[in-house]
């Protein structure tokens, strides 16, 4: 063996063997009870971030399970990721000088998955470098034919059923990037903003947003306010920056009597509050702001304006004609922003398609209660429950280029929406006329991936797939998109194969920079687990990601600790170079007691990190590891074991080669280079896992006390 570890002659040798070898497919195992996870696919669009090197706490799962004899399957594949993608896409053609409006729809598109074409190998090449076993033979992206396949039929089972509807309603839409989000895609942030003071005839009221006062259709007070009794169900004349004109007053219980004055405007086009008043009041929508941002004709001389410049511009016009009676310069509100651009979201009138979600989140609260599927860290079971306990109703309707167009077809004739399962259809269903034309909007990319689990498994091209591994075991991932995604596959998966999804779901939590800040780009701390890789090996990586923290909570990135586990990487290294370089002519068959303790404390062990894997507690598990392997076996028994070699020989190489198959699941490279030099033959990666007695030999695990270890010497 060289005399010091050196990860880059090792670690591709070694990947290149096993994946060749066959060794990440599931037939590794044919007779085993089937184990599966679904890799959370990983947007094409861009190289690995840190948080992908999370995955680490599958590629331990799968080891796990593989060595232990399961039918083990981890499935990669990739997101086209929709908006995300095109967002990245007209970043690039902005550096170019160019946008989306430069470009032909059909383009567009194709411009578009050529860049993620050429993306894809090398996000592959990173998983593979990290050491994550997953079954290239498996691959699937969210773009495959098969896949859009299944993804068409399901929302031609959701219109059939009636869950799926299409409607006018005010969406969440960023004029800036041109399309509508769900409510889980906007962001909220605290911001200071002139409030204003507005007299509206006899009556003064407050607002952030004067430039939308071309779009009201009533004023609102609460029913009980008593000063304004008198005014509700009338109408008044006001002066505007337009002129003279009547508007209504109605009484509503959502008015806060104490904000402001009382009086508040209802501008049903452009916020949701004042959309529901209108309903309730039979109020008419005027959409004064176009979906490019600007003011339109009804803002007379403001249109054409967007909304900041027209905001300056009716104030100052609103001062000259004394409509405006103060300013409040330090209100501070929530806004709802892009969660991309962060752009202010505009609430705009929009024809779209929906999804009814009561019907489809009442089996998944079911199923969750019943504890068919669980969480860890359980704390995410609350925040599941609740929220769809009060879910809404899901916009997947997106007004860009890259993704799944929507199969619905419009009648220009009869304006009848002709939905199918894909195919297009020869003529309207209602009045069969030829003249029909296809949504130009595509489906929410959480809408496809809602689907994952189910499709990926459908369309593998082994035909027993699906039924062996779904449900699947496990669904890992890092709890920020539990309700974007988690969520939504516990909903689809058991509307569209009766089954849950998966088993159990296991949340990790955050990798923040050395600062506990939150990478990105902006902040220009983001830092590249492959640099890291290059630098310390992919098993001193993994093992820190691990290591120190209590799994499912945030941790900062940590140098230290880095070093300190290629220090770890380094000590198992020469321990293996002391035990394999020492050739004894024979193997001594008397063992002491302190070989007997030593046997006896690395089934413990054995036992300790199965059961904490099993709990998905694997910072117990790394702890266990690093302080038996360290300070029980190094620091003590090897230490001991010099003095008389010929007879402890035997006892270093079967625990050291037990230690080797514990630590294989968090450390692969290194422990598989060291056991082909210790037991040349048969991989590490599909060696059997550790056997251990089921009964506790004490209430310590491998940590005894001297009372404990003078009974042994005994025995």
């Amino acid at each position: 063996m060289d005399k010091a570890y050196d990860h880059k002659k090792v670690e591709q040798r070694i990947y290149e063997r096993w994946e060749k070898s066959g060794a990440f497919v599931p037939e590794v195992n044919p007779g085993g009870e089937p184990f599966s996870i679904i890799l959370p696919p990983p947007n094409a669009n861009a190289p690995l971030h840190f948080g992908h090197a999370m995955y680490v706490v599958e590629d331990i799962l799968i080891r796990y399970h593989r060595m232990k004899g399961d039918k083990t399957l981890w499935l990669p594949g990739a997101d086209h990721a929709g908006f995300e993608t095109q967002f990245v896409y007209e970043k690039q053609l902005q550096k170019e000088g160019k946008s989306r409006f430069d470009f032909k729809r059909e383009d567009l598109y194709k411009n578009i998955w050529d860049f993620v074409q050429a993306n894809r190998p090398i996000m592959e090449s990173q998983l593979r470098k990290l050491g994550f076993s997953l079954d290239w033979t498996r691959k699937k992206f969210t773009l495959d034919e098969d896949i859009v396949k299944i993804v068409y039929a399901t929302f031609k089972k959701l219109y059939d059923d009636g869950l799926v509807y299409r409607a006018e309603r005010l969406v969440n839409y960023c004029t800036f990037d041109g399309t509508s989000f769900s409510d889980l895609e906007v962001v909220y942030e605290e911001q200071k903003n002139p409030l204003f003071y507005i007299k509206y005839g006899p009556l003064v009221l407050a607002t952030t947003r004067p430039e939308t006062k071309f779009g009201d259709t009533a004023v609102a007070v609460h029913p009980d306010d008593k000063r304004y009794q008198k005014y509700i169900g009338k109408e008044i004349e006001i002066e505007t920056v337009l002129g003279k004109a009547k508007i209504k007053v109605v009484g509503d219980g959502f008015v806060d009597p104490n904000f402001g004055t009382g009086v508040v405007k209802i501008t049903p086009a452009h916020d949701f509050d004042d959309f529901e008043v209108a309903k309730r009041h039979n109020l008419p929508l005027k959409q004064v702001i176009g979906f490019d941002g600007k003011m339109n004709e009804k803002a007379g001389k403001f249109q054409g304006l967007y909304i900041k410049q027209a905001r300056s511009a009716v104030v100052e016009e609103m001062r000259k004609k004394g409509l405006l009676e103060k300013i409040d310069e330090n209100y501070i509100h929530r806004i709802a922003l892009c969660y991309k651009c962060k752009n202010p979201i505009e609430p705009l009138p929009l024809e779209q398609w929906f999804v009814k979600m009561k019907p489809l989140a009442a089996p998944a609260i079911n199923a969750i209660k019943a504890k068919k599927i669980k969480m860890y860290p359980t704390r995410h079971t609350q925040t599941t429950l609740q929220f769809l306990e009060n879910i809404k109703d899901w916009n997947i309707s997106r007004q860009i280029v890259w993704g799944i167009r929507i199969p619905a077809w419009e009648c220009s004739d009869c304006d009848e929406w002709t939905v199918t399962a894909g195919e297009n259809p020869k003529s309207c269903s209602k009045c069969k006329s030829l003249i029909i034309n296809q949504d130009d909007d595509v489906f929410d990319t959480w809408f496809s991936s809602s689907q994952w689990p189910f499709a990926t498994l459908m369309t593998t091209g082994n035909d027993n797939d699906f039924k062996t591994f779904y449900p699947t075991s496990v669904m890992e991932t890092m709890y920020d998109i539990l309700l974007f995604w988690v969520a939504r596959m516990i909903m689809m998966g058991i509307y569209k194969t009766s089954e849950i999804p998966f088993k159990d779901v296991v949340l990790h939590g955050m990798v923040k920079d050395p600062l506990g800040k939150k990478m990105s780009k902006s902040r220009g701390n983001v830092i590249d687990p492959l640099e890291l890789v290059e630098q310390y090996g992919a098993d001193s990586v993994r093992f820190a990601l691990v290591y120190g923290t209590a799994f499912g909570n945030d941790q900062a990135l940590s140098y230290p600790k880095l070093q300190a586990t290629r220090y770890f990487a380094n000590k198992i290294w020469n321990i293996g170079r002391f035990i394999i370089e020492f050739k004894p002519e024979r193997y001594s068959k008397k063992i002491s007691g302190k070989d007997r303790e030593i046997l006896g404390k690395t089934e413990d062990l054995a036992r300790c990190v199965s059961e904490s894997i099993e709990k998905y507690r694997f910072h117990d598990a790394a702890e266990a590891l690093y302080e038996f392997i360290w300070h029980e076996f190094a620091d003590k028994y090897v230490e001991e074991a010099k003095t008389r070699r010929e007879v402890s020989q035997i006892v270093l190489e079967e625990v050291f080669s037990t230690l080797l198959k514990l630590l294989h699941p968090f450390m692969p490279f290194i422990t598989e280079e060291i056991y082909q030099k210790l037991s040349p033959g048969k991989p590490l990666i599909i060696e059997k896992w550790p056997h251990f007695a089921k009964a506790t030999r004490g209430k310590q695990s491998f940590a005894r006390s001297s009372k404990d270890e003078s009974a042994n010497e005994k025995k």
